[in-house]
């Protein structure tokens, strides 16, 4: 197994993700078959619809007239499409708290590398699922998840097993998992391109496979390329942020409760020392840092602090860590997650030397 093959991605697909908010906001909505985008008596179509509204046979891009026809009570509402941009803003800094990379591919998904994350010791299907429960804690919202070594797989895994799914294909499962796909289920694969395999007896990944990479390029030009690759589930590509980064943070959900403050300190002592890593890899220098706790009933609490120049060490992070426990009343209560965010990163300075910091992305 070559070291590109042992990356660790993760794709993540909100589920149903403007009809959920939808159903978020409006409560009266909620088990309601519901379509986002033209009213049935316009000429608009269907924006997103609820897993209530699918059982139904409606889709995106139907005419809305088409899917009320198939649910004469389905609810119609107008698209908010700030409403979804604030919820995507939060989904998306979640991510970061998780990855070293994340490439948003919608408001509603995206992927997360974590092959150099030390979280739950490596193992990206906990990440997966934290970074799930941590969605549903802070918007409410379900969120499916597929876990591989490539970007392909990850975004095929997602899909198997909706909603609130968490798909996982392994190393040794990627080429006898696409073999066994009808070509239309390939990620990368249109109707009209399907249409045209299937006219060369492509019905399947199997046969896909069995094509060589010279007939590919010659039928489809560049793509072939990637369908020969994919048929023997090969993904190089890596996953590009395309944002300057914003924060850098750390969290850890305890196994069992902790109630012992000299515990806690501990604790928060060794999550100071993995955010100072990350700075240092990523030569950061960060003006704000926020601890964020929250108790064994779920009620989180944050604090904050800012310095005028730049946190330029490990020793006055983490006494700046202990000064914001202490702003804490914690009143005895037992302790669930920690996590340590830092950010108000300076653009103008290295944290080696000084000089003009490349934008890096987020």
């Amino acid at each position: 197994m070559n070291v590109i093959s042992q990356r660790k991605i993760i794709h993540l697909d909100m589920d149903a993700f403007f009809a959920s908010v939808e159903q978020r906001d409006n409560p009266e909505l909620c088990g309601k078959p519901v379509v986002v985008g033209g009213q049935p008596d316009s000429r608009g179509v269907v924006a997103a619809c609820s897993y209530e509204a699918r059982k139904f046979g409606i889709h995106s891009a139907m005419p809305s007239s088409r899917a009320h026809r198939l649910c004469p009570q389905a609810v119609f509402v107008a698209p908010r499409i700030e409403a979804y941009r604030a919820v995507s803003v939060i989904i998306k800094q979640i991510f970061w708290r998780y990855a070293s990379e994340v490439e948003p591919l919608s408001l509603d998904e995206a992927y997360l590398d974590v092959s150099d994350s030390e979280m739950f010791a490596g193992s990206a299907t906990r990440i997966a699922l934290a970074i799930k429960e941590t969605i549903l804690d802070e918007t409410k919202l379900i969120a499916s998840a597929g876990v591989s070594y490539n970007k392909f797989l990850a975004k095929m895994a997602s899909d198997m097993d909706k909603p609130n799914g968490l798909y996982v294909i392994e190393p040794a499962q990627g080429k006898r998992f696409v073999e066994g796909l009808s070509v239309a289920k390939l990620y990368g694969v249109g109707p009209v391109t399907e249409a045209k395999m299937n006219r060369l007896g492509i019905k399947t990944g199997r046969a896909l496979r069995a094509k060589s990479l010279h007939e590919l390029v010659e039928e489809f030009g560049k793509s072939g390329e990637y369908f020969y690759n994919i048929a023997r589930a090969v993904d190089l590509r890596p996953v590009r942020s395309s944002r300057e980064r914003k924060s850098l943070g750390k969290e850890i959900t305890f196994i069992s409760d902790i109630r012992e403050l000299t515990v806690l300190r501990q604790q928060l002592s060794l999550l100071g020392n993995q955010v100072w890593q990350g700075l240092e890899k990523n030569s950061l220098k960060p003006k704000t840092l926020t601890l964020k706790l929250k108790y064994g009933d779920f009620q989180q609490v944050s604090r904050s602090i800012s310095v005028g120049t730049v946190i330029v060490d490990l020793s006055e992070l983490q006494v700046m860590l202990v000064g914001l426990l202490s702003r804490i009343e914690l009143e005895q209560r037992p302790v669930r997650l920690l996590g340590v965010t830092a950010s108000g990163f300076d653009p103008a300075k290295r944290m080696d030397d000084g000089r003009q910091l490349e934008l890096f992305p987020e």
